[in-house]
């Protein structure tokens, strides 16, 4: 797990199920919306529009993250971001977080709490509650986030709405974690802002509900490469998109390590996931929020997903089960 082996008195199985609950829970802050926090058989949260947004995602080491790689603090940020991402990608307002931890009895006590930790301080990024979990043995390190959020009465931005004509637009980053992974694999650990976006994402979370109050017609969470993504909004809006290169930027540190690598920096920035940026169709460029970047558009039926008019020739981001 990268770190080394802990006494017998420093392991979950030492401390106990309920000693690391009170460990990790006590004086955490709640929201508002917390009505009844951890400690009983269930929370209680708020859920002012009558309706409530949840998603799940597991994160397994050794798939997912490797302590070597990355700390059990960024770790837990991670799990909990990519899911808050998934909830903004619907036009929501995250709420509340619960958590569950599956690991070895030979974990260190210090490595659960530290991930646990990560999990409160993501979720405190967005003044979001983490309101109950469970913890479990395991062979490996799981960890698994179910995030709720608000719409705020507004309908859900799914990935279905969009239409031939329709602006296709981004906010936050591509390609930076893809290149992140390159470098981890390649045994380097800088430049460190690159590595960084690969141990721990940093999504919009904010241009979500903007881009539903702005219109949006539909909207994705980029988890396993823009392409990829940009081809499950088309498939569910039975429609094309087309991306316009030219149009996407390929930061300077992307290019400086690609050039180090011997790769090509904009095949990261159109494949390479795990930067939780979003994706969005808008009617036209005038409803695009702050922040927001126009890259192409959405084109007539079956007409799949190209790059400038032509099918991208390359794996077009991350495939699971393989």
């Amino acid at each position: 797990m990268g770190d080394s082996p802990a006494s017998g008195a420093d392991t979950v199985a030492a401390i106990g199920e309920f000693g690391l609950i009170r460990q990790v829970t006590e004086g955490r802050p709640q929201p508002s919306t917390t009505l009844l926090g951890p400690g009983d058989d269930t929370a209680v949260v708020a859920a002012p529009d009558g309706r409530v947004a949840v998603t799940t995602d597991a994160l397994v080491e050794g798939v997912h993250f490797r302590l070597d790689w990355s700390t059990p603090t960024q770790v837990g940020r991670k799990a909990v971001a990519v899911n808050l991402a998934d909830i903004a990608a619907m036009g929501a307002v995250p709420t509340s977080v619960v958590v569950a931890l599956a690991c070895p009895p030979e974990t260190p006590t210090a490595v659960a709490a530290e991930l646990l930790d990560g999990v409160a301080a993501e979720a405190q990024r967005v003044h979001v509650g983490v309101v109950g979990g469970d913890m479990v043995r395991a062979e490996s390190i799981v960890l698994t986030v179910t995030a709720l959020g608000d719409l705020g009465g507004r309908p859900p931005v799914t990935r279905s709405g969009a239409r031939p004509g329709d602006v296709v637009a981004v906010c936050g980053r591509l390609g930076w974690a893809a290149a992140g992974l390159a470098v981890l694999s390649r045994g380097f650990r800088s430049p460190v802002s690159v590595v960084n976006a690969q141990r721990c994402p940093d999504p919009p979370y904010a241009a979500g509900p903007a881009a539903a109050l702005a219109g949006a017609t539909a909207m994705i969470d980029v988890s396993d490469g823009l392409l990829a993504d940009l081809a499950h909004l088309a498939e569910a809006s039975v429609v094309g998109i087309d991306v316009s290169s030219e149009r996407l930027t390929v930061p300077e540190r992307l290019v400086d390590v690609a050039t180090a690598l011997g790769a090509d920096p904009m095949h990261w920035v159109l494949t390479g996931g795990e930067d939780h940026a979003l994706a969005a169709t808008f009617r036209s460029l005038s409803d695009l929020p702050e922040g927001w970047c126009p890259i192409g558009s959405v084109t007539a039926p079956e007409a799949g997903v190209t790059v400038d008019g032509s099918p991208y020739d390359r794996e077009p981001g991350w495939r699971h089960w393989t």
